[in-house]
Parts: structure tokens; sequence; C-alpha cells
């Protein structure tokens, strides 16, 4: 059997979108697409796996590719929101082998593309602050941690969702005289072209607003909370902290208290620029890894993605082609967001 004409696909797929990448064995980035989520838990399996084939199939005709050979690529090197469980990565995997778009197929959490993007050590910590919140770690010697990251069934706090759901909830006490008084009972409604915090309430629960929208009012909380709002700040206090919590349980379940380890920022929260929550966030982690520095993600996702696929393959990238592969993403443009670099 002839081998597949691309080395590498490589997925990162999040809660909100997916991108792909086809990637050349010597590193040559040949083309990418973006897309909306992919996530089984988002839109299910078959839902899913049909919009990946989609757009794998651009990013292939625009490489030049005829779509109609399968496999595409000789490694799938798929990073996935919601890869989290062994029962999830075995429905993942079984879902994607039977696209037909890989020889081969590797699930993992969508964590480990951004840890791999944002440190070059092979080992760290990586939180992500996005829709939702994850976080996980690598140790020297290989060990993994992580979370179930099933959301508050798992005990989880934090990403878009819950700030948004906090902001309107603190608009709401404020208006009605539980809680105290807040911009956000003026901000938060006028967001969605509504006048009072009850109107967007209603909104949600008559269906006519989506709930998953309310991530949206992240940045309103950012800029309520760097104007003095104290319940704005309340609610970035204790995202920071709940962060903190995630980046500390993992160090201290893989012994990394001691070393000078990476944790990595990534995620669309993270592009806020607010020195106080991430003073909040670093000097907590500090206090108990005191050499552990902070940095803020500054290439996307899929290159880590990729990244594992290369040396994922079978007989291994040659340094040559991870050098490259870097190197066009750079060129590209292929970057996140300007987002705010956290103090080392």
């Amino acid at each position: 059997m002839s081998s597949p004409p691309i080395a590498v696909l490589a997925v990162d797929g999040g809660n909100s979108k997916v991108d792909v990448a086809l990637v050349a064995r010597d590193g040559s980035l040949l083309a990418t697409a973006s897309g909306p989520t992919i996530s089984h838990q988002q839109v299910g399996v078959e839902a899913g796996m049909a919009r990946l084939r989609d757009l794998v199939h651009s990013a292939a005709e625009r490489a030049g590719l005829d779509t109609r050979v399968l496999p595409i690529a000789e490694v799938g090197l798929f990073c996935l929101a919601g890869a989290d469980s062994r029962q999830d990565v075995h429905l993942l995997d079984a879902a994607l082998r039977a696209t037909g778009l890989a020889r081969t197929t590797t699930v993992l959490n969508d964590t480990r593309a951004g840890l791999r993007a944002g440190s070059d050590r092979g080992w760290g910590v990586i939180v992500i602050c996005g829709s939702g919140v994850n976080c996980s770690g690598v140790a020297p010697d290989g060990r993994e941690a992580g979370f179930a990251a099933l959301g508050p069934i798992s005990g989880d706090w934090g990403g878009g969702g819950d700030i948004g759901r906090a902001a309107l909830a603190a608009a709401v006490r404020a208006r009605d005289g539980r809680g105290p008084r807040t911009s956000l009972e003026r901000s938060v409604p006028a967001y969605f072209g509504l006048t009072r915090p009850i109107a967007l309430t209603d909104a949600l629960n008559e269906g006519r607003i989506d709930e998953p929208r309310l991530r949206e009012l992240a940045p309103t909380v950012f800029a309520a909370a760097a104007e003095g709002d104290t319940v704005a700040r309340e609610i970035l206090d204790r995202l920071a902290d709940e962060l903190a919590l995630m980046a500390i349980a993992i160090i201290r379940r893989l012994h990394l208290a001691r070393t000078d380890l990476d944790v990595v920022l990534a995620g669309g929260i993270f592009r806020a620029d607010d020195a106080e929550f991430f003073n909040r966030l670093a000097s907590a982690v500090r206090r108990v890894a005191p050499r552990a520095r902070l940095v803020s993600a500054r290439t996307p996702p899929l290159l880590g993605a990729a990244l594992l696929g290369l040396e994922a393959m079978e007989d291994g990238p040659h340094p040559a082609a991870l050098r490259r592969l870097r190197r066009e993403f750079a060129e590209r443009g292929i970057r996140p967001e300007r987002r705010r670099r956290p103090s080392a």
C-alpha cells in the first residue's frame, strides 16, 4: 500500500471552534482551515465527524490533494476538548478511525496541544481558560495528570460561561436588592440590546437568547473591573483563585513544586490585559512553586498538535522538520490574538 500524500493531519478542537493543519514530513505547512466546534459533547459524534470531514476536505483541496483518495494523512493527531475519560477517548478514537482520514489516529485532550505549543521543554503545566476551564501537566519523566473537566459535576468553575453567568446573577441581585450595586446592572443587559437584567433572564428562559452566549460577557466583566467595579473584580478574583488551584493541584500531584516548570496560560480569557488578575494568579501559584514561570501561549495550540503529530510518526521527525514547522506558522502569521504576557 502506498503512503498517504500528507504526513500529519493535526486537529485542535475546542468547545467553540476547531482548527486543522496538513503537514508534510519535512515540516512544511501545506494548508490550514478553521470551523465551528466538532465537540461530541456540544454537537454529538455524528455531526462532529461530518464537520471534521468537510473541513479536512477543504484544507486538502487547498493543498492540491484529491480528496477522493483516503487516507489523506499518515498520522492523525487529534487534540480535542472532551477527550477527558477513557470512555470519551475510546468513543472519539473509533469515530475518527471510521472517517478514514488518517492511517493511524492518536486522541489526546486539547490541553496537550497548548502545552506542546507553549513550551519546548516537553513537560510542565497548562491552564486553559476559554469557554470553560481545564488544566493538565506532564512531568519530566512522562507522568501525566489532569482533571475530568466536565464542568460543575466534576467540581469545575471558570471560563467565559461561568463568568457570564456570575455577571448576570450579580446584575439581577443588585437590581432586586439582594446584592451590592454594580455597573453590571447596565452593561450586562446592554450587551444584548436590553435595558434591565431581568429582561435578559426572561429572554434566556424563553429561548430567545441561547444561554451559551453568556460567555460573550467576559470582556464586559473585565472592562467593569478595570473601571473599579468591586463586584466585577470579585468575579475575576474568584476566577484567578480557581485557576491557581487547578495549577497547584497538578503541580503537587506531579511533584513539581521544586522545579522551574513552565505554567502555560492558554485560551481566550487570557487575552485580557488585566494586571491585577494575572498578578493574583501568579502569586498564588508561586506560593507553592516559587520557581514556576507563568507564560502566555505565544503560538496557537494547532502548532502543538502538529508538532505532536510529527513526533508520533513511526520513524520520528528530524529536528529540522520541527523547526521548519514553527517557522512556517510564524511566517504565515498563524498566532493567537495579542494577549498580556505574565511577568516571569
